[in-house]
C-alpha cells in the first residue's frame, strides 16, 4: 500500500513520535509498502494513513476523513492522548479515536485506559529495540561505583530529576551515581538539571545524546530508572529488557503495560523514599537485581522488530476491514 503518516516530530527530531515513525517506515517498507513521513498534510491521495498522536494530529486526522470518506486509518495513541488529552481537549482526541479504523496501543493495559466505544479498534504493539552489540551491561562499572541511568527528554511527564532527588536520601556510604540524559523541554527545565547537578555530588545531567552514546551508558549501568507520572509505552524500557538492563519504574499504568504486574521493580509515582529505598535494596542485595535482570531478560523476546512488525500489519489489515465494512 501506498502510505502516508504523520507525526508531531521533524527530521532530526530525538523525540520518541520521530523515532517511533522512522521505526515503523522501514518495518513497513520492509513488508513491501510505500511509507512517506510528513509533519503536516493537505490532503494528498494515499492507500492508507498513520496518525501519530491522537490530539496533536487531529487537524490532519479530521482533514484526511473528510477527504478521504472510504479510505482506512490508523491512528496512533501517545501516553499524553490517553492520560491527558481525552480529558484536557476530549473533543479533538475523542474525534480522532472515533473516527479511526484502528488504534494502535503501545502497552497492555491501554485497552482499559481508554472509551470503551472503541476498544474494538485496538491493537497492542509492543515497540521493538535493536538486539545489543558488543556492550555487555555493566561491564564498565567499577566496584566503587553503582551508576543508575535515567533517559529521555526532561520534562514533568517523565518525573525526570525524581532519581536526582532519591539519591539526596542514600546512606552515605551508597555507591549510587544517577546519570540523566535527554533534551529539556524547557529553560526551567535546563535549569532545573544543571542546579542538580551542581548540588548533588551523586547527580550528572548529560544533555541530549546520540544513539550510540545512550547505548553505553545503558551498558555502563547497574539500573534504568523509568520515573514517569503518565506514559504511552516507553521504547526505553523495550531497549533495557533487550539489554538485559534491571528496570526500576513508577506503577503507573505504562509501565505495568509493558512489564507486567509481577515484576517486582516498581516503587508508587511521585514517592521520593519509596525510590530511594529500592535503590539501596537494588546496590546491596544481589539476588534482588539478579531477580530483576532475570525477569528482564524473560521479557526481551516482546520486543523484537519482528513482533513490532507483525503488530503494525494487523493494525493495517483490521483498518482495511473496518473501512471496508464502514463504506458499505
Amino acid at each position: 500500500m501506498d502510505i502516508i503518516m504523520i507525526t508531531p516530530a521533524g527530521p532530526g527530531s530525538k523525540a520518541g513520535n520521530r523515532a517511533t515513525a522512522e521505526r515503523w517506515q522501514t518495518l513497513l517498507e520492509q513488508a513491501g509498502h510505500k511509507v512517506s513521513v510528513v509533519t503536516a498534510y493537505n490532503g494528498e491521495a494515499c492507500d492508507l494513513f498513520i496518525a501519530l498522536h491522537a490530539w496533536r494530529s487531529h487537524e490532519a486526522v479530521r482533514l484526511f476523513r473528510d477527504t478521504w470518506p472510504g479510505k482506512p486509518l490508523v491512528v496512533a495513541l501517545t501516553g499524553t492522548d490517553i492520560y491527558r488529552y481525552q480529558y484536557e481537549h476530549p473533543e479533538q482526541t475523542l474525534y480522532s479515536m472515533q473516527t479511526a479504523d484502528a488504534l494502535i496501543g503501545l502497552h497492555a493495559l491501554v485497552g482499559h485506559d481508554i472509551p470503551e466505544s472503541v476498544r474494538n479498534k485496538l491493537v497492542t504493539l509492543f515497540q521493538s529495540a535493536e538486539q545489543p552489540g558488543d556492550l555487555t551491561v555493566g561491564a564498565a562499572s567499577d566496584s566503587f561505583h553503582f551508576d543508575v541511568c535515567v533517559i529521555g527528554h526532561l520534562r514533568d511527564e517523565k518525573d525526570s530529576l525524581r532519581a536526582a532527588l532519591a539519591s539526596r536520601l542514600l546512606p552515605f556510604e551508597s555507591r549510587v551515581r544517577v546519570f540523566c540524559a535527554g533534551k529539556p523541554h524547557d529553560a526551567n527545565w535546563e535549569n532545573l538539571a544543571k542546579q542538580e547537578t551542581q548540588e548533588n555530588p551523586r547527580f550528572r545531567w548529560l544533555g541530549e545524546l546520540e544513539k550510540g552514546q545512550t547505548a553505553k551508558l545503558m551498558a555502563d549501568s547497574q539500573l534504568l530508572v523509568m520515573s514517569s507520572v503518565m506514559e504511552g509505552g516507553a521504547n526505553v524500557v523495550s531497549e533495557a529488557c533487550r539489554n538485559g538492563l534491571p528496570v526500576i519504574a513508577s506503577d503507573i499504568s505504562g509501565n505495568i503495560g509493558l512489564l507486567g504486574e509481577d515484576y517486582a521493580g516498581y516503587y508508587p509515582v511521585g514517592d521520593t523514599q519509596a525510590l530511594a529505598e529500592i535503590l539501596v535494596r537494588a546496590e546491596g542485595d544481589t539476588e534482588f537485581l539478579e531477580k530483576l535482570r532475570k525477569q528482564v531478560g524473560q521479557l526481551a523476546s516482546l520486543f523484537t522488530p519482528e513482533k513490532e512488525q507483525e503488530s503494525l500489519e494487523q493494525a493495517l489489515s483490521l483498518a482495511v476491514r473496518h473501512s471496508s465494512g464502514r463504506s458499505l
